[in-house]
């Protein structure tokens, strides 16, 4: 069997565009939504002046995002045709080289308002797997999950983000490789790219960094990291593709992905405060990849020393207050930055996650909300922002969609 990623490149390259001049701009619905983000220079819909590549990209991605979203009852050729816009003899093409790739398989019939029964296809999950690593400063989680982004394999172990390159990267390999021979049975050769359904690896740590060259910058209390290439490093070290992002920005992905639909900000409250943003249903990472770093606004001028080396950042002041044992405070404290991150975005969600919110997920959701809704009051015109738990798990899980989610048309910027 080819690896995966052949096999995709030549699915989206093959002729599927027999439908193209029925794509309509936003025709695709559902799950397909934003199917177009990635094949068309991360627009929405089909534009004038795309290439012949990109669409047929485009349009593989859009059935295979709904395939995804079908999940096991499937879904018919007439189906997919109707929601993507394409016709009938496009879907074919594109279902048939999906299924001889080992993507999509039959799931049954369906009862046909005349003639003989439809056939019924769905996602064969197990057919692509992706790594997802969050390097916390103190810790590292991997997980393995499957095409429809199910976790199949997970490991955690100490980490110590200031013990140098050389030691990140091996921690890194040792637990990916461990993960997966685990998962999946070693690999004949020794080497993950031997491993056919293995996508690549996504990583998610701490910023600031540059996304699109997989090189950190000074990452907040470790600037020792600055201008290391880690999306480099681990690929020589792997053989296999790596994608490197910053935490917020891997676990707003995945609640996008998940189904949050529009625009939100993800909080997360960890061992650092930081923010992905997601506007329309994209992660929003800025010109130069640097949006988000939620954590270091200076919300009290005489305040205490950051890690950054400002005064009175949001962080710091958080952190402290969670160190003096007072969640209220710290999250009065989030709640005043999440009220200045909604004025100047106008969102009506905030989702708050990491590991100092899942341990009092309450105290955090009440006091963001009561800051954000004494900030708005007495406004006519002003909606209620909605404050929820971004779940317990995440980044690592958003670190995998990173790889996954370009294969369905989502995520990338």
């Amino acid at each position: 069997m080819r690896p995966l990623s052949q096999r995709c490149c030549q699915s989206a390259s093959a002729g599927d565009n027999g439908g193209v001049d029925r794509v309509r701009n936003g025709g695709a619905s559902g799950g397909a939504r934003g199917g177009a983000a990635g094949a068309v220079g991360g627009t929405r819909g089909v534009t004038a002046g795309v290439n012949l590549f990109a669409l047929r990209s485009h349009n593989t991605a859009l059935v295979l995002d709904l395939l995804r979203a079908a999940g096991a009852p499937g879904i018919s050729r007439l189906e997919l045709a109707d929601r993507t816009g394409l016709t009938p003899q496009a879907v074919s093409k594109i279902t048939a080289r999906l299924r001889d790739d080992g993507l999509a398989a039959e799931a049954g019939h369906r009862a046909s308002t005349g003639g003989k029964p439809r056939t019924v296809l769905r996602l064969v999950p197990e057919a692509g797997h992706a790594v997802g690593v969050h390097l916390d400063r103190d810790e590292l989680r991997a997980v393995l999950v499957d095409l429809t982004g199910a976790v199949v394999g997970e490991r955690r172990a100490a980490l110590d983000l200031g013990a140098g390159a050389d030691a990140v990267v091996t921690a890194v390999a040792r637990e990916t490789e461990r993960l997966v021979a685990g998962a999946l049975g070693p690999p004949a050769d020794g080497s993950l790219a031997a491993v056919g359904s293995l996508l690549g690896l996504g990583v998610a740590l701490p910023g600031p960094l540059d996304h699109a060259r997989g090189v950190l910058h000074r990452v907040t209390g470790f600037p020792e990291w600055d201008g290391f290439p880690l999306r480099d490093a681990l690929a020589r070290r792997l053989g296999v593709p790596v994608v490197v992002d910053k935490d917020t920005n891997a676990a707003a992905l995945r609640l996008a992905v998940g189904g949050e639909d529009g625009s939100f900000a993800y909080l997360h409250l960890g061992t650092g405060l930081g923010a992905g943003l997601v506007i329309d249903g994209d992660v929003h990472r800025g010109a130069r990849t640097g949006a988000g770093e939620f954590g270091h606004q200076v919300i009290q001028l005489d305040g205490p020393v950051c890690e950054c080396g400002n005064r009175g950042c949001v962080e710091a002041l958080c952190l402290g207050a969670v160190a003096r044992g007072e969640p209220a405070e710290a999250a009065r404290v989030l709640g005043e930055g999440a009220a200045n991150l909604v004025g100047l975005l106008d969102i009506d969600l905030v989702l708050l996650g990491g590991r100092t919110v899942t341990g009092a997920p309450e105290v955090f959701v009440r006091g963001v909300a009561a800051v954000l809704g004494a900030r708005t009051r007495g406004r006519s015109e002003a909606v209620p922002v909605r404050v929820a738990s971004g779940g317990v798990r995440g980044v690592a899980e958003g670190a995998a969609q990173l790889l996954l989610a370009p294969l369905f048309g989502r995520g990338e910027g």
